[in-house]
């Protein structure tokens, strides 16, 4: 059974780790799409100007290297079977905030609300499954690592 575990852990991850990585190898494209669905609040401006003339890019571009780094991040430590509670817990409130913000359905009418609340659904599931992961016994985790060296 700890093989299973394992597998099944490579296997959940693998959409983050290609969604990570292809955000980051299109930064050009995620840092559209950030700009045209999120809003930041106000009282954070000061904050993301700062930021902004630290490393001299928009808030939108820095968000998304870190969404793609959360991403590939994340699902290779699960999958490594390093801080899995933790890296399970990142991604189930990275997952959760992506569904607010690009998955809206609730403000979509026709295909396009349809559309997204699969996409919504999904994410959903995908929340289900990574607090499965967060939710699994140490003890047993531990276990599995020594079983299949991982």
């Amino acid at each position: 059974m700890p093989a299973f575990v394992t597998l099944g852990r490579v296997l959940f991850v693998v959409l983050f780790v290609f969604s990570g990585a292809s955000k980051l190898f299109d930064i050009a494209s995620t840092t559209q799409a950030i700009t045209d669905k999120v809003t930041l609040p106000a009282l954070l401006t000061p904050y993301t100007t700062q930021l902004e003339d630290v490393t001299g890019m928009k808030t939108a571009q820095l968000l998304a290297i870190l969404a793609g780094a959360v991403e590939v991040l994340g699902g290779l430590f699960i999958a490594l079977n390093i801080g899995t509670r933790f890296f399970a817990w990142v991604l189930v409130l990275f997952v959760g905030v992506t569904t607010f913000y690009f998955h809206n359905f609730w403000d979509m009418t026709g295909p396009d609300r349809i559309n997204n609340m699969i996409h919504a659904l999904k994410n959903l599931s995908l929340i289900g499954g990574l607090l499965v992961i967060a939710g699994y016994p140490r003890q047993i985790a531990m276990e599995d690592s020594r079983y299949t060296g991982v």
